[in-house]
């Protein structure tokens, strides 16, 4: 069973902050205190938030939600992010499609693609690209993460240095006005370092609910990225990417 939309928004509202007390959720929602202490309930089951005393926090910053919630969270984001990269993608191109699930996303919408080659260490995209026979599809070598579905460490970055790709599709664990670019393994952000080095064109794919959230791993600075994809930015989030040369596109 899913989470319902309120669950939904509080496990993005609690991935940005270090803990949140059930009477501000009260208040946000406007529901009981008994309706918020059921969805805390189902989220700490599912292992989606750690409990405190009087709320909930993030369960670690070292470690992002497990794969198969983290497919359905914030989807309709995700498919209109996807869709608008899909079109700046030219047939014939080579892409380098990295971790994360909106990058997954956007491997179903380049399905209709022709003479493209993509490269990735994202099995799922592997699945889903396998089925199409006009996009050819080269899997990098590495060591399994079985959690997140992916191939991480010294033989992916190995093999990821020996292409220049002309465009290079980034997901990211967060976005911080001060660091840039955040991820929550140490392996996984080597492997986006490496991407955004071996693109012409870098593109970050990355939902409003990245921004703030506790992931501890610096991959690049903003001024490294060429685009990002995304649904919403504050007014003050669209001046800092805009003074770094970051092109913003904005997908609903």
């Amino acid at each position: 069973m899913g989470l319902n939309e309120r669950q939904n928004q509080i496990l993005n509202w609690v991935q940005q902050e270090d803990a949140l007390l059930v009477e501000e959720m009260v208040a946000r929602f406007n529901v009981s205190p008994q309706t918020i202490r059921k969805d805390i309930n189902q989220l700490a089951e599912r292992h989606l938030v750690r409990r405190t005393h009087g709320g909930i926090a993030p369960v670690s910053s070292t470690e992002n939600l497990p794969f198969d919630h983290r497919q359905f969270l914030n989807s309709d984001a995700k498919e209109a992010i996807a869709a608008d990269v899909a079109k700046v993608i030219p047939d014939g191109a080579s892409v380098f499609l990295g971790i994360g699930t909106t990058v997954e996303y956007v491997a179903k919408a380049l399905v209709s693609h022709h003479d493209l080659q993509v490269f990735t260490n994202n099995l799922t995209v592997a699945s889903i690209l396998g089925n199409y026979p006009e996009v050819r599809v080269r899997v990098l070598a590495g060591k399994l993460r079985h959690q997140h579905h992916d191939l991480v460490g010294e033989e992916t970055l190995s093999g990821l240095r020996q292409y220049y790709f002309d465009y290079g599709v980034l997901g990211c664990g967060g976005m911080d006005e001060a660091q840039g670019v955040l991820d929550f393994d140490p392996e996984e952000a080597a492997v986006s370092r490496v991407l955004v080095e071996q693109s012409r064109h870098c593109l970050l794919v990355a939902d409003q609910h990245k921004w703030g959230r506790k992931a501890m791993a610096r991959v690049q600075p903003f001024s490294a990225i060429d685009w990002l994809f995304t649904d919403a930015l504050t007014e003050s989030q669209t001046q800092l990417l805009t003074s770094h040369g970051v092109q913003i596109k904005f997908c609903s």
